[in-house]
């Protein structure tokens, strides 16, 4: 992500009224050293900890999250052996991945979303979990409460400020009558933000209706039957959509339909607008939180779920998108907006 690198932000504790809502190929090779070690400080140069990074699937979000992880634990100066694998969206993979981490005895597994964290939460209840990349880890079942998780798994999430999204296509798509939301149903998270989603939109007295995927096989019919349907597609940070954006955002652009996205990345991949978490710095704060466990002894049980709100996340927008499709945006650049397009 061309601009994930920008000043690091203060995180918020716990997800306040979230629980009410309802690199590759991957092999398996333990917990070796497949990307070199950090720099070791004065308080760790007697130990060199092994870590498992699990990441559900490759895409620029969950990409920028596991860089901004490891560039955390660089900056404490530990030493560690990063295991890196990718899972290629692949659930038995996830399972295969964690119960191999597990069976390695490594000192954390980092689990880069939902799909991710719950396998590795399956595979053990020792070895402690840093979860990032996950909406409401409570909803999906991975902790008693965001506040409290109470088990061997914490972690920063990537919960959406849904409502400042919805804001956002009304003020860039005022004449909107129907939006069409986008989601795969296999995830969870997505689930969680489109009720929000369809809450917003109610409350603003605009249509809406779901258009859902089961697969990434699925996104080219589907799309391609929403264009004819609806007045902007609004899709938030699912996975299985942001892997296949490009493809998306080629088939509603060139019918001239807006794309309201979840993230920066699905904008950079054709996407109009967003109001976007930094999913750099929520891994990276995902890695602060692993180095305090690591090294300073914390419980993941007693460490609540962070989050980023609203005002901490970026307004983003792509201006070769608004181009071609004929929006204006130029009010988002007078608010402190940043084009993001390539």
């Amino acid at each position: 992500m061309g601009h994930a690198n920008i000043s690091r932000r203060s995180f918020t504790a716990g997800l306040a009224g979230a629980g009410a809502l309802a690199l590759g190929t991957f092999g398996i090779a333990g917990c070796s050293n497949e990307g070199g070690a950090g720099s070791v400080g004065s308080g760790a140069a007697d130990k060199t900890y092994k870590i498992g990074i699990l990441q559900l699937t490759q895409h620029s979000a969950l990409d920028a999250a596991n860089e901004g992880f490891i560039a955390a634990l660089d900056d404490s100066g530990i030493a560690y052996e990063p295991d890196q694998q990718n899972a290629s969206n692949d659930q038995n993979a996830c399972q295969t991945i964690a119960q191999t981490f597990a069976n390695d005895g490594c000192d954390l597994i980092l689990a880069i979303a939902t799909p991710a964290a719950q396998a590795a939460v399956a595979a053990t209840g020792d070895i402690p979990i840093i979860g990032t990349a996950i909406t409401d880890f409570a909803a999906s079942g991975l902790v008693d409460s965001n506040d409290a998780p109470g088990g061997n798994l914490t972690g920063t999430s990537d919960m959406n400020p849904v409502a400042d999204q919805i804001a956002l296509l009304e003020e860039l798509v005022p004449e909107a009558a129907h939006v069409g939301l986008l989601f795969c149903t296999a995830e969870s998270n997505s689930e969680i933000q489109i009720a929000m989603a369809e809450e917003e939109l109610d409350a603003a007295g605009i249509g809406h209706e779901r258009f859902t995927v089961s697969s990434s096989n699925e996104i080219q019919s589907v799309v391609e039957t929403m264009v004819g349907q609806v007045d902007v597609i609004y899709t938030p940070t699912d996975n299985t959509i942001a892997a296949a954006m490009t493809q998306v955002a080629d088939i509603a652009n060139e019918a001239g339909v807006p794309t309201i996205c979840g993230e920066v990345g699905m904008v950079e991949a054709g996407g109009l607008a967003s109001v976007s978490i930094n999913y750099y710095e929520l891994g990276y704060r995902a890695g602060e939180m692993a180095v305090e466990i690591l090294t300073e002894g914390a419980n993941p049980a007693e460490m609540p779920i962070e989050t980023m709100s609203a005002e901490e996340c970026d307004l983003v927008y792509n201006q070769a998108t608004a181009d071609e499709i004929g929006v204006d945006v130029s009010m988002l650049a007078d608010e402190g907006g940043e084009d993001v397009s390539a």
